[in-house]
Formats: structure tokens, sequence, C-alpha cells
């Protein structure tokens, strides 16, 4: 028997949950109108610009996914109903989520309004395992809001999202400190939370396609190619993830978007559009109790290249009207536009509590009206 195949001490094995709601935003609009019910369901814009927040499953079969153009969701699949997104009424509903987390552990992480890891190594109540607590959390996610909820059980975070995914929707899977390092060898590594596109493709191109081939890499070879991110790589090869749970986790930025139905040439235009995106994003760090240093200014052209600027400054902004005046100073330079802007973005960072802002709850929607939180 090989060292990663012997038992460790279950006194020092940790206990997380990973928890992922199912097709969150679209299964609220279905339990909310039952004749979307069985249909396949966008929310999202229907417009020529607009983009999918979330896709039901039924949309899913046609290959329709978050993130996607309309245009392009609506060839996929002709028949897809298109719904306006309720951000207020998600958020409500995470919140009656994470108040099921909160009766089982204090140490909850949110990752977005519906997914969170969640520790369970000495939990609130007296339940014989991590297991039993995922099936009791799915439990009354499905009895107190009517949404099903998928569930993931490891020994650690990266392990614990991976089981989330294995057998969703509506499933649970737990991989235990035995099965860990074999469930990763034959995944791909663009599967793996934490390995994106860019990444996968230089691994790739190194001959690593699997954890397997990953794990062949020894510390000083991924140091090589991939700097400080080396040792996460090697450790979770081979089944390993030390992060913790962390509850107190603060959002690293506050931000919105709007995508134009036509592209902008015009100043004046852009200026609108900007003091629109200044307010709500002002407005969501007042509500929140926070300040910022970094103001940053997105541009997306008709050819869907991207640019940007970014300032900080010394001291915290002090007021609504010194926000809006460095992020036209910011945006300033890119006008007149030598091509045509489809999207315009502004972002504050750098923040810091003024006092009784509560945990992260990320919100990653490409939607005109939406704020989005960075993790």
């Amino acid at each position: 028997m090989s060292p990663q195949d012997t038992d460790p001490d279950p006194a020092s094995v940790r206990r997380i949950i990973h928890v992922d709601m199912d097709a969150f935003y679209a299964s609220v609009e279905q339990r909310d109108d039952p004749a979307l019910r069985g249909r396949p369901l966008a929310v999202g814009g229907s417009r020529q610009r607009g983009v999918v927040a979330a896709a039901s499953y039924e949309a899913r079969r046609y290959g329709v996914r978050s993130a996607m153009p309309s245009v392009t969701a609506r060839r996929k699949c002709p028949d897809l109903i298109f719904v306006p997104p309720r951000f207020d009424v998600y958020r409500a509903v995470s919140a009656q989520i994470h108040a099921i987390f909160a009766r089982y552990t204090g140490l909850i992480q949110p990752l977005s309004l519906d997914e969170a890891y969640l520790d369970v190594t000495d939990p609130l109540i007296d339940r014989p395992s991590a297991t039993a607590i995922a099936q009791d959390i799915r439990a009354a996610i499905r009895a107190e809001t009517g949404l099903t909820a998928s569930a993931g059980v490891s020994y650690n975070k990266f392990l614990a999202k991976l089981a989330s995914d294995y057998r969703k929707p509506d499933g649970l899977y737990v991989i235990t400190p035995r099965m860990g390092p074999r469930f990763v060898e034959s995944l791909p590594v663009e599967a793996f939370h934490g390995i994106g596109p860019a990444t996968a493709a230089r691994m790739h191109a190194m001959g690593i396609r699997t954890g397997l081939d990953l794990r062949a890499h020894d510390m000083d070879s991924l140091a090589r190619h991939f700097g400080k991110a080396a040792a996460f790589y090697y450790g979770i090869a081979r089944g390993r993830d030390d992060r913790p749970v962390e509850a107190d986790r603060r959002r690293k930025s506050v931000g919105t978007e709007r995508t134009f139905e036509h592209d902008i040439h015009d100043w004046a235009e852009a200026l609108s559009a900007l003091d629109g995106m200044v307010d709500r994003v002002w407005g969501e760090c007042r509500k929140r109790g926070l300040v910022a240093r970094t103001v940053t200014v997105k541009v997306k052209y008709a050819d869907f290249q991207q640019t940007g600027r970014a300032r900080s400054l010394p001291q915290p902004l002090a007021a609504h009207a010194v926000f809006r005046q460095v992020a036209c100073d910011l945006l300033r330079p890119f006008f007149p536009p030598e091509r045509g802007i489809r999207l315009l973005g502004v972002t504050l960072s750098n923040l810091d509590l003024t006092g009784g802002a509560s945990p992260q709850l990320a919100l990653a929607l490409d939607d005109p009206g939406s704020v989005q939180a960075g993790p």
C-alpha cells in the first residue's frame, strides 16, 4: 500500500462542504412562474447585444451557457425564452440559503449568491458526519425555497468543489482522503478549479493534460513555468489543498458594466452612461459601508478588443463628485475613439470598511443594470 492510500488520523481531517445551487437564477424564475417550468429559459437580455446571465438545464441541452451573447443563444435554441433578471429576488433567496448554512457552522465562505464553502469540522449541531449535514442542508433548501442544490463533501476546498459538480443537478458526492489523489488522476486540467483556459493551454504545451500528468512534474519544474502558483498546482495534483474556509472574506472590488445597443463614438453619450454607472457603484459602496482608493475604467471596442485605465489615490475617495471626476479623467483619453465602443465599465477597488459591512457575496453578471462585486 502506497503512502497515498493510507488513511490519515480522522481527528486531523477537515470536513468541507461546497454547496452550489442548480441553475440558480433560471430555477428561481421557473419556481415563480409555473409556465416556464420544463422549458428552455435564459435569464438576461434578448436584445441584439444582450448576454445570457444564466440558463436553465433545458436550455443547456442546446449548448446555451452563461456569458453567451443572446443572438448566439437564440441560434442554438430557437425556442429559448428570455426573462429579465430580478436581482433583488435572487439576493433575497440567497439570504435564505445562507441563513440555512448558519444553522450548521459559523465558518461560511460565500463565493457568489449561489455557492459557498462551509467548514463543518466542528459543527454547531450534533450530526454524525459532514455527509449527513450536507443532506440536511440540501433538504432544508428544497423545503424552504423550493429549489435544488448540489453539494460536494471532502477534506479540502479543491476537492469539495470538484465533488459538487460530479452529480449535478440535485446531487451529492463525497471524496474521502483515501479517494482524493486517485480522483484527480484522470481529470483534465481544465476541469480543475483554479486553472483557467490560458494556464491550461500552457500546460498542454508541456504535455500536461490530466492530473496524473501534472503530478509527474516536481516543484522546481512547475515553479519555472508557473511561479508562485506552482505550490498550489503541485498540491492539487496530489489531492492536497490547505486553504482555509475564510468566513470573514471581504470583497476586493465593486463595479458595473454597460453594453450599448449600438456602438458609440460620442463623448456626451459616453459621459451619460458613465454617470449612471458611477451612481450605481457609489451607492453600492455606501450601502455596504465601503471606501475605495482605486478607480478603473474599462473600454471594449466593437471588435471585442478591450483596454482600460486605473488610478490609485493616496487616500480613499471622499465624495461622489471626486469619484466621478477621476472616472471622467480616466475615460477622456479614449475619445474620440478610432473604433466604435460597445461596452464601458467602472470599478472601485482597494476597498476598506467604514463599519458595518457584511461579508462578500460576489455578483458576477454581465448586465447593464447589475453591480458586480469582486471576490
